[in-house]
This record gives structure tokens, C-alpha cells and sequence, in this order.
């Protein structure tokens, strides 16, 4: 190896820390870390309680002093660890602190709060600083009459861009995509491309790839900026571009456009308007908060537990999940009425009230297994209508061997501790409920999801019904056609 190669290769490594610096000496921000974050990198109570209590006091410096060592997440997460009625204080009291990045990583009712703690100007300074999508989703869940006060104080530019945004439906490609990107005409070579990068003064902050347009500003392709870096300067940007590339239109659910995202390995993509136009792009980053998101979403939906938020006002947590008690206890009425019809049985047979609630749970237990792995199948588009069939009859057989399993389980315990016929009905009564459950967990989201309804939404409600039903009735009616009693 020359003295040359030597050297370019000292330039990218960097020499290991000495064993001889002392521990405790070798990396000061360290010490001050462990004053504040746990080893859970979360922030230690007596941290959050001396935050707490200078706010208390009213001593607005402490508060300062304490907090303005902390990086922006972390100040995020003090944010949710104080009281609701401390956050407007604390804003307040770390005014210039609150950075693009700390409202980036704040949980969407304590931003509420703080939002209202700021007033119009503040908002503003803050709005300019972010990305359009990220200003929209600041502002989009104010009042029409805030939003109009914190836009009046925005630049023109700015403005336009959000309220741009703003006139696209929520959870639209249109509501989140990014307006900063770069596109050039595809007769532009590649050293004239890297001169604009160099030259411009207002590129956005991030991007990955180029998109190059025709003169209506249709997309043609793109180049990532590898490809840029590694072409000699002469060579022209449509003989390098890739044509083939994934365009989003701007009015798709940003679940599909998270698919489209995981289906395609994007890392970012052009989002066109209804005439093919480029007007924006979306990117991972975007992508991988939603997938979050939605995956979040829908598992809180499945058990009716509406946001599923600690920070959501109590108010609103309890008008969201006492709807669907109000509903399962509708349906559970139902199981109910079942069990009434067969009181004189139960009454003869005690062992009949002792197994019953075995049946149900075993079937409620394979109905929520079926559901979830169903929803989740429809929200990855794994399920459509082309394999709904063959999805149907997989999961007949699953239930089927589960039914035959458990059955022989409970079967050969009843029959030890009561009577052989009783072990035989409450088998066969398990595969009937344990197949039930299967049918259910597959028909009920497909059918909510064919009304263009969440099928995340009610589906445990109504499958719950159908199984605890549905086992009841063929336990105590097998117990009755069995003649276990007169």
C-alpha cells in the first residue's frame, strides 16, 4: 500500500478511544445524562419531580436550567410525564426551546395543549421552521379561527403551502406529502445537475432522489443521488434515470400508500395530482410513522378502546369504549336469552352450568385468534376478493384440528370427572363452537370490509356474540337430544 492510500485511509477511520482515559472523565455528557435518564433511557422521577416543582415555585429560570440540557425527544417526553395543567407552564417557561424537532415528537393531545398555551406569533415562528407536512399536522387540529390567526402570522409562501394541504381530506397522500423536492428536466446532464445542487440556496433539508419531469411537469423518472455522484458530468440525465418508478396519486389513503411503500421497498416517491402533475413526494420517514400508526389503530379498534391514549381526556376515552360495552352488552343479551331456554336443563344438571363457560371461552379465544390474523391479512391487502375462498376454507381446516384437539382434551376430563356421554357432548359441542369461531373471525371483517367499513372496528363485538351463542346453544342442546336430562 502507497503513502497515498495510507493516507485516504486514515481519512475514514478514526482512532479508538484510549483504555487509559478514565471512565468518568472521557465523556462529560455522559455524567449528565445519568442525572436525568435512566437505564431505560427514560427520564427518572426525581427528575421529572424537580422539573415539577420548580414549576410549582414559579421559578420559570430553574425550569429553564434544568430542561435545556435534554435533547428534543426528551423534552417531548417530559412533556407527557407532567400533569396536564403544568404543560402551558412549561411551555411557556422553555419558550425558545421548543424547536422543530420537539414539536415533531409530541404526542398529538399534549401538542393540543401546548398549542394552546402559545400564542399566534409563537406558533408561527415554530410553523416556518418545519416541513409542510410537518406544519400541517401542527395546525390542522386547531379551530378555524385559531388556524386563520396562527396563518395570518405566517409568510406568504408558507401559507399557501399549508393551506394547500389543508384543503386535501385527513390521511390523504395529498394532506401529508412533502411539497420540498427537487425535478429537473430529463435533458439535463448530470454536471449540470450537481452545479444547481451546489448553486441553490433552497433545496430541501433531506432528499434521496431526483425526479425528472417533461415540460408539463409530468414525471418521467428518477435518479437517486448515488447514481448522480458515481456518472461522469457529460452524460445526460435521461440515460441514467430510471423510467420505471411508483407514482402516488394524491387523493390515496395513506394506508395503501404505506403498502405501496413495503409492497415496492420505496425509500421515497412522487405524489401527482388528478392531471399527472408532480406535486409532491412522500418519503420512509413519513411511511414508517404511519405504518406505526395505523398498526397501533387498529389493534386498538379490535377491543373497542377507541385512541387508546393515556394523554386522551377522560371525557373522550369514555365516550369511545362505553359505546362498544353498550354493544356487547346488547349482544350479550343474546347468549343470554340461549341459556334461559335451556334453565330447566341447567337446573337438573349442574354439571351443565359448571362446563358452560368453558365452551364459550375456548370459542371466544379461537374467534379472536381467526379475527386478528383476518384484519390483519385485509389491511396488508393479503386478503382481497380473489382468495377470499381459499383464506375461508384454510381457516376451516385450522379450526378443525383445533376443535379435534381441544375436543379430545375436555372430552376425556369430563368424562373422568362426571359421566362418559357428558365428556362426549361437551366434545363435540367444542369442535361445532371452535369451527363456529373460524367461520366468524373470516365472515365478519370481510363482510365489514365489503360495506367499506373498518373491519377492525366491530368485529370483536359480533364475533364474540356468534361464539358464546353459538356454543351455549350446541352444548345444552347435544345435552338435552342426548337425553343427559328428561
Amino acid at each position: 500500500m502507497g503513502m497515498d492510500d495510507r493516507q485516504d485511509e486514515d481519512l475514514l477511520t478514526a482512532p479508538a478511544a484510549s483504555a487509559d482515559v478514565p471512565a468518568d472523565t472521557a465523556h462529560p455528557d455522559d455524567r449528565l445524562d445519568d442525572e436525568r435518564l435512566d437505564e431505560e433511557n427514560t427520564l427518572k422521577p426525581e427528575y421529572v419531580r424537580a422539573v415539577r416543582d420548580a414549576l410549582e415555585a414559579g421559578e420559570s429560570d430553574l425550569v429553564y436550567e434544568l430542561v435545556e440540557p435534554l435533547h428534543p425527544a426528551d423534552i417531548a417526553d417530559l412533556f407527557e410525564l407532567v400533569d396536564r395543567d403544568e404543560r402551558a407552564p412549561l411551555t411557556i417557561a422553555i419558550n425558545d426551546l421548543m424547536s422543530s424537532e420537539v414539536i415533531a415528537e409530541l404526542n398529538d393531545y399534549v401538542r393540543e395543549d401546548m398549542m394552546e398555551a402559545l400564542d399566534p406569533e409563537a406558533v408561527a415562528t415554530i410553523i416556518e421552521q418545519l416541513d409542510t407536512d410537518d406544519a400541517v399536522q401542527l395546525i390542522e387540529d386547531l379551530d378555524e379561527d385559531d388556524q386563520q390567526a396562527v396563518l395570518a402570522e405566517v409568510e406568504a409562501e408558507d401559507r399557501v403551502a399549508i393551506e394547500s394541504a389543508l384543503a386535501y381530506p385527513e390521511e390523504t397522500a395529498g394532506r401529508l406529502m412533502s411539497r420540498d423536492f427537487v425535478a429537473v428536466p430529463e435533458h439535463v446532464t448530470v454536471g449540470e445537475l450537481i452545479d444547481f445542487l451546489r448553486a441553490e440556496q433552497e433545496l430541501p433539508t433531506e432528499f434521496f432522489e431526483i425526479f425528472v419531469v417533461d415540460a408539463s411537469h409530468h414525471p418521467v423518472g428518477t435518479c437517486a443521488l448515488s447514481w448522480v455522484l458515481t456518472t461522469p458530468r457529460n452524460i445526460a440525465l435521461g440515460d441514467v434515470m430510471k423510467r420505471d418508478q411508483t407514482l402516488i396519486p394524491v387523493m390515496l389513503d395513506q394506508e395503501e400508500v404505506a403498502l405501496m411503500f413495503q409492497k415496492y421497498n420505496l425509500i421515497s416517491a412522487a405524489v401527482i395530482d388528478e392531471d399527472g402533475r408532480l406535486v409532491g413526494q412522500m418519503t420512509v420517514d413519513d411511511i414508517v410513522h404511519i405504518i406505526s400508526e395505523e398498526a397501533g389503530e387498529d389493534a386498538l379498534l379490535l377491543s373497542g378502546a377507541g385512541d387508546g391514549d393515556i394523554n386522551e381526556p377522560i371525557r373522550d376515552a369514555f365516550s369511545a369504549r362505553v359505546r362498544w360495552l353498550i354493544a356487547n352488552l346488547g349482544t350479550a343479551l343474546v347468549a343470554s336469552a340461549i341459556i334461559y331456554m335451556f334453565g330447566a336443563a341447567i337446573e337438573k344438571l349442574v354439571a351443565l352450568a359448571v362446563l358452560m363457560p368453558i365452551v364459550a371461552s375456548i370459542g371466544g379465544n379461537a374467534g379472536t385468534q381467526t379475527m386478528a390474523v383476518t384484519v390483519r391479512a385485509i389491511a396488508t391487502n393479503q386478503l382481497t376478493r380473489s382468495n377470499t375462498q381459499r383464506i375461508l376454507l384454510r381457516e376451516l381446516r385450522v379450526a378443525l384440528l383445533n376443535g379435534v384437539t381441544i375436543a379430545v382434551l375436555i372430552g376425556i376430563g369430563t368424562g373422568a370427572i362426571f359421566t362418559p356421554m357428558l365428556g362426549v357432548v361437551i366434545a363435540v359441542a367444542m369442535v361445532v363452537n371452535i369451527i363456529v369461531a373460524g367461520l366468524a373471525g373470516v365472515l365478519v371483517p370481510v363482510a365489514f370490509d365489503r360495506l367499506d367499513q373498518d373491519p377492525a372496528v366491530a368485529s370483536s363485538v359480533f364475533v364474540t356474540m356468534i361464539t358464546d351463542s353459538m356454543g351455549f346453544f350446541a352444548f345444552l342442546g347435544l345435552a338435552v337430544t342426548a337425553g343427559l336430562v328428561s
